[in-house]
C-alpha cells in the first residue's frame, strides 16, 4: 500500500486505490487493460472533479477595494454510502481475454473507490501448437479498503476586493513529490455582488453574488513494483479540470453569517498510462510502451449551505454541499473585509 496524504488530491488517492497488482492487468493485453483501467479510474476521476470545485465563497458580500482574505481550505468529497460509484460489473463477454477463476461470466469488482477484495482472474491461450499458457492474478481493490471513504482536497486561497462588488480569488496547492508521487494544482475565480449595485445597499439585510472559478490540477504517481509485469517509468500522468458557476446568498451580520448557493459543476480529466509493460508471463506476453489515455467529462448541480464565524482578523467557516458527490468544506481564513 503506497503513501495516501488526506490534504491532496487525485493522484494521491489513486496512490492508495491501486495496489502492487495495479498493472497485472496488462497481462491480458492492452485492449482488456484499456476497457478495465478506465472503469476502474473514472470515479475518482469524477470524485476528484467535485472536490477540487468547491470552497470558492464564503459569503455573498464581495470584498470592497483593498479587502482581502487569505484561506486555508480543505475539501472531502464522500462516497460511503455510493455503491454505484465504489464497484463496477466486469462481464468477461466485453473483453477479449480476461475470465474468473470461479467461472462467473460477470461479477461486481471494486472500483478505485470500492472495497471488494480477493476476486481473482485469468488468461489463457495456446502459445505453441497443442500447447496452452494460463496466468492468474487478482484484481485491485481501492480506497475504502483503507477505510478511506473521501476524496479530499486542500489548498491556500486569496481573495482581494476590486472595484465595487467585484472580488478576484486565486487558489494554489505548491507542488508536492515524493519517492513515488508529484501532485500540485491551481485556480482562479471571480465573485460579483449584486446587491452592491442598489439603492441603499448597506441596510439590505442580504448580499447576493455570482461565482465562476476554475481549478486546474495536474499529479503523476509512479507504481514501477510487480513480479508479473516487468518494465520502467510506469506511471499515471493525471490532468484535471473543473469550472463552478454559482449563484450566492448570505446574511449580513457582525459575527456569524450563513451562506447558501445553488450552482452547476462542469470538469473533464485527462489520464495518461505511461511507461514501459513488458509481460513476462502467460500467453500474452509482449512488450507495451505508453500504452493508453483515459479521459472523463463529469457534469451536475449542486446546492450547499454554510457558516462564517467573524471574529476580527480571525475568521472560521463551514459548509456542507449536496451533488453527486456530497462535500464538506471548512476553511481557516485571515483578513481585512
Amino acid at each position: 500500500m503506497k503513501h495516501i496524504f488526506l490534504f491532496v488530491s487525485f493522484i494521491m488517492c489513486a496512490s492508495g486505490a491501486a495496489q502492487s497488482n495495479f498493472n497485472d492487468i496488462f497481462a491480458a493485453g492492452v485492449a482488456d487493460a484499456e476497457r478495465f483501467t478506465n472503469a476502474y479510474m473514472a470515479p475518482l476521476s469524477e470524485g476528484m472533479v467535485y472536490s477540487i470545485s468547491n470552497g470558492w465563497y464564503n459569503s455573498g458580500e464581495a470584498k470592497p477595494l483593498g479587502g482581502f482574505e487569505i484561506s486555508i481550505i480543505g475539501n472531502m468529497a464522500s462516497f460511503k454510502n455510493k455503491e454505484d460509484k465504489k464497484t463496477f460489473v466486469l462481464n468477461t463477454a466485453d473483453y477479449d481475454n480476461l475470465k474468473f477463476v470461479d467461472g462467473s461470466v460477470s461479477k461486481i469488482v471494486s472500483s478505485g473507490l470500492g472495497d471488494l477484495e480477493g476476486i481473482r482472474v485469468f488468461v489463457e491461450g495456446e502459445i505453441a501448437p497443442g500447447v496452452t499458457s494460463r496466468e492468474e492474478f487478482e484484481l485491485p481493490t481501492g480506497l475504502a479498503s483503507e477505510n478511506i471513504n473521501f476524496v479530499p482536497s486542500a489548498f491556500l486561497q486569496v481573495s482581494v476586493g476590486l472595484i465595487k462588488g467585484t472580488e478576484i480569488k486565486a487558489r494554489f496547492l505548491p507542488k508536492i513529490n515524493t519517492d513515488d508521487v508529484a501532485v500540485g494544482f491551481y485556480g482562479v475565480g471571480l465573485q460579483h455582488e449584486f446587491t452592491s449595485l442598489l439603492p441603499a445597499e448597506k441596510i439590505w439585510p442580504v448580499a447576493i453574488s455570482g461565482v465562476i472559478g476554475y481549478t486546474h490540477l495536474t499529479g503523476t504517481y509512479n507504481f514501477t513494483d510487480t513480479d508479473l509485469i516487468a518494465g520502467d517509468n510506469q506511471e499515471i500522468d493525471a490532468k484535471i479540470n473543473s469550472w463552478n458557476f454559482q449563484a450566492v446568498v448570505s446574511t449580513k451580520l457582525p459575527i456569524i453569517n450563513f451562506y447558501g448557493g445553488l450552482g452547476y459543476i462542469s470538469g473533464n480529466s485527462k489520464t495518461d498510462v505511461l511507461g514501459t509493460y513488458i509481460v513476462q508471463q502467460g500467453p500474452f506476453q509482449q512488450t507495451i510502451e505508453d500504452p493508453f489515455t483515459l479521459t472523463k467529462k463529469v457534469s451536475g448541480a449542486t446546492a450547499n449551505i454554510g457558516t462564517k464565524l467573524k471574529l476580527g482578523f480571525f475568521r472560521l467557516h463551514a459548509d456542507y454541499t449536496i451533488a453527486q458527490f456530497n462535500s464538506l468544506s471548512v476553511g481557516v481564513n485571515f483578513g481585512f473585509r
